[in-house]
């Protein structure tokens, strides 16, 4: 077997020798799995909105371990390489080709970078242009294409500053953008691996109450607030096609910046002192002001104070403005959102949240349009007299949908659709929205009609459906539903609402997706654009179908289950299985059992897949459904290992009975919350020969203010964190156990040393459990090296304690 770059791993467990760490270089899975990661990639296609060209990014996909190895500064919640100033975990495309709609060949653009390294992609506000960025070893270029000539070239040296997102935004007029570069006055950065400590750091509490989640990589002292400050410090130019640069605004901590849909005014976020040690720079102190075109400040509509306190529960937000945005419907209005509740959810109020108005030149008072009855979720705008406005309640799982009248406030909003949100079945799906003469996206109205599009779960599968909408009659019309049968037809964009033109993304399990126009009203074949080729023809053979099957307590299950191809399942050989899963919570059982997984999607493994098995001769059951339900006072986690394992005995019961697996080699496996349930698994039942957990939390104890879908704390439901905590049971694991994870895992709750501490006590006990930590990997794993090491890991695990148990 091929080795790669030599590094170090810590494995706490070499196969056959319980007490041993050694020194082993990355290695290869076998070559049917090896084959399948690195079949070629295809274009991700982004369409116009005149549906006339479509530009083709191209991307390796993989990073690899030398790429990950580069400098990065980790700040507030943000990865920095500091060299490039770009997100050190930033994903990038490799190529750019352009295609007309309908044709089968691609066109080559010319005057790209001669190795190129791109992100941030944006249109130009007409449409004919798309800058785009290009990394290199010094720094960030800003690049411009040319659509009609098939042209790229560059517009400014390799000195923007994209450590805070996108560093540049279009204006209106198409023909210049305003740009973010580096400070001509940015002092050299803190070496903390040599710079002398000049004091301690300390933390200090007056008795507020400050209940937040375990975030990680926050700022640790002044050396952290000093690199962070230079980091993200720009000025401002504007640059134009010809890459003049010309000065726009003094040098700060920008955030953010967008024009309004007119593109007179610029509405711009930045950031300030004081910093904390406790939250992510996106609870730091921040301004937001309104400029016109030329830098000339308006009005300053948004100061919030540093806010590291917040109440307790999903639904406490602040109590300052949030949600500021540019109405889509109006040239230049803002609208906003305030607490009626102090963002206290436990406080009882007949209204949560009120939405208010603020109309150019910003001076005058703001309008109260809407109050929300639970935690305002968004706006679809449509005319001065039909908007539609959400919210929601996580405890309750409800969601509303509102009709109302943003120019006459005192006209009551109706309720459209009151629902839970975890009832896909009943799901009413999406309004669909258009471009405006502004350039914006705007509800479609045909006079009282308006038009959605959904995913279509269903008893019977994913069918995707285009439906008209009266709302003044409340009446539903179904224009188009997919059929379902054969194929997957997702709905990309409705291109033409009222003569019923759909763009339609069409796949099967063999069949790689294509975009089509399909018109609803013309029984005409549908029109196809693109005609992507299968990547991978390995997998056409394996058999994939969705099984369904009950839980002791009634509730309805499901899985994609997928066979190796050339599996007899008349004879129905015995064969070893592996389940791999996800926790999910739940008010009530209806909704718990729905369906939501179809056999038409095309079988295209990521990274993290376990369908790479089905070539080494395993039934894989992937995405078992694992609700955990909590109906009423009750919560889900209350039952939760109870739950748990009747999943697992239901999942593994459903396959027995089909005749296809010896059920007493079958493999639990999941990633992140995947990963603490399997671990659950292996400690309180004997169903499982073996278990692979990636990246996740073991002992909740260390994450006391809440995790997954607990609000609760440690203090107020010591019995839950412990009873869920398999590192409390770790006596209890008689199962050999795979633990991989990151080193530098940046989720909130996974960080390294969960799994490290689980390691040590499942040792210290006894228990048959391998280590292995990826350097240099993320929650994600991204590098080609650890990616194919980790298959390798899971292999091997898998033939020994599975496939060939004794």
């Amino acid at each position: 077997m091929r080795k790669t770059a030599l590094i170090t791993l810590i494995v706490a467990i070499v196969f056959g020798n319980a007490f041993a760490q050694v020194d082993i270089s990355y290695q290869e899975p076998p070559k049917e799995i090896l084959e399948l990661v690195d079949a070629p990639g295809v274009p991700t296609p982004i369409f116009d909105y005149k549906n006339e060209n479509i530009v083709l990014l191209n991307r390796s996909r993989f990073k690899t371990i030398a790429e990950l190895s580069e400098t990065e500064l980790r700040l507030a919640g943000l990865r920095i390489n500091p060299v490039t100033n770009i997100g050190s975990r930033t994903n990038y495309y490799t190529n750019v080709s352009l295609m007309k709609v309908g044709d089968r060949e691609e066109k080559a653009v010319s005057g790209l970078p001669e190795k190129p390294v791109l992100a941030n992609f944006s249109w130009s506000p007409d449409q004919t242009k798309m800058a785009f960025t290009h990394t290199t070893s010094k720094g960030v270029e800003l690049w411009v294409l040319d659509i009609a000539s098939a042209t790229c070239k560059k517009l400014s040296e390799a000195n923007l500053n994209a450590n805070l997102g996108s560093p540049f935004e279009w204006f209106d007029s198409s023909d210049k953008l305003l740009v973010k570069f580096i400070p001509d006055d940015r002092q050299p950065l803190i070496d903390k691996s040599t710079a002398v400590p000049t004091g301690p750091s300390v933390s200090v509490s007056d008795g507020t109450k400050a209940q937040n989640r375990t975030y990680q990589d926050l700022l640790k002292d002044k050396a952290d607030e000093f690199n962070f400050e230079q980091l993200v410090r720009s000025t401002l130019y504007t640059v134009d096609l010809n890459g003049k640069k010309d000065f726009w605004k003094e040098t700060a901590m920008y955030a953010g910046f967008n024009f309004s849909p007119d593109g007179v005014y610029v509405m711009v976020e930045t950031l300030h002192k004081p910093f904390s040690y406790l939250v992510t720079l996106d609870r730091f102190p921040q301004k937001t002001i309104i400029y016109d075109q030329n830098g000339n400040e308006i009005k300053l509509v948004l100061d919030t104070p540093l806010e590291e306190v917040r109440p307790q529960g999903f639904m406490a937000t602040t109590k300052e403005i949030r949600s500021l945005r540019w109405r889509s419907d109006k040239p230049a209005e803002l609208y906003y959102v305030k607490a009626l509740d102090k963002g206290d959810p436990a406080i009882e109020v007949p209204f949560r949240d009120e939405i208010f108005t603020l109309k150019a030149p910003f001076d005058g008072e703001p309008v109260s349009i809407l109050k929300t009855q639970q935690r305002y979720r968004g706006i679809t705008w449509g005319s001065d007299e039909i908007a539609i406005a959400y919210d929601r309640w996580w405890n309750t799982r409800n969601t509303k949908t509102y009709l109302f009248n943003p120019s006459n406030p005192s006209q009551e909003p109706e309720i459209l659709f009151d629902r839970n949100e975890n009832d896909r079945y009943n799901d009413p799906g999406s309004f669909v929205t258009e471009r405006n003469e502004l350039g914006q996206h705007t509800l479609t109205l045909n006079k009282n009609k308006v038009y959605l599009t959904g995913t279509g779960y269903s008893p019977e599968g994913i069918r995707p459906f285009f439906d008209e909408f009266d709302l003044k009659s409340k009446e539903n019309l179904r224009l188009w539903r997919a059929d379902g049968k054969e194929t997957l037809e997702n709905i990309s964009r409705v291109l033409d609402a009222k003569s019923g033109v759909l763009l339609t993304r069409v796949e099967a399990s063999t069949t790689f997706p294509n975009y089509f126009i399909r018109n609803t009203k013309r029984r005409i074949a549908p029109q196809q654009l693109t005609f992507f080729a299968n990547p991978i023809e390995s997998l056409n053979g394996i058999h994939k179908e969705v099984i369904t099957y009950k839980r002791d307590d009634g509730i309805e299950l499901s899985g994609t289950l997928y066979l190796p191809a050339g599996y007899d399942r008349e004879k129905k050989e015995k064969l070893p299985m592996i389940l791999w899963a996800y926790p999910r919570e739940y008010k009530d059982k209806s909704t718990a059992g729905q369906v939501t997984s179809s056999p038409h999607t095309f079988t295209y493994p990521g990274y993290g897949s376990v369908i790479f098995w089905v070539t080494q001769g395993y039934a894989i059951l992937d995405g078992a459904a694992f609700p955990i339900v909590g109906e009423g006072d009750k919560e889900p986690n209350d039952t939760f290992i109870k739950q748990l394992v009747a999943n697992g005995k239901a999942a593994i019961d459903a396959v027995d009975e089909l005749g296809y697996i010896d059920r007493n080699r079958v493999a639990v496996g999941g990633h992140s919350y995947g990963a603490f349930m399997t671990a659950n698994l292996l400690s309180r039942c004997d169903l499982f020969a073996a278990g692979i957990a990636r990246s996740g939390a073991y002992n909740r104890t260390l994450t006391p203010f809440g995790f997954q879908s607990e609000e609760r704390t440690y203090w107020e439901a010591p019995e839950i964190y412990y009873n869920m905590s398999p590192f409390m049971h770790a006596d209890k694991m008689k199962t050999p156990l795979l633990l991989i994870h990151g080193e530098a895992d940046n989720n909130s709750g996974t960080y390294p040393l969960q799994s490290e501490r689980y390691f040590n006590a499942l040792k210290g006990l006894g228990a048959t459990v391998r280590l292995v930590m990826l350097p240099k990997e993320s929650h994600g794993y991204a590098a080609r090296e650890s990616i194919l090491h980790m298959l390798w890991e899971q292999n091997e695990w898998l033939d020994k304690y599975v496939k060939n148990k004794k």
